[in-house]
């Protein structure tokens, strides 16, 4: 179904309205929400993290122990 033009560009609005009402902050703190809920999480809290894979193998030949490696997405924008 075709519609009229002036349907078309009523409805861009209403598009653009709704997308602007929303803003970039309601979006970031959705984020920001997230983010925090998954680094309260006790297996998170409870962890000895590296940041340094030169670190992490010395710790894990040391230990013994094998190397979990974590990744996940950024929040930022």
């Amino acid at each position: 179904m075709i519609l009229p033009r002036a349907y078309a560009v009523s409805f861009m609005f209403a598009l653009c309205a709704t997308v602007a009402a929303q803003g970039p902050d309601s979006k970031q703190d959705e984020l920001k929400n997230k983010l925090a809920k998954k680094l309260a999480g006790t297996w998170i809290k409870n962890a000895e993290w590296r940041t340094d894979l030169a670190d992490a193998k010395a710790k894990s030949k040391a230990s013994g122990k094998l190397i979990f490696g974590y990744f996940t997405r950024s929040y930022a924008p």
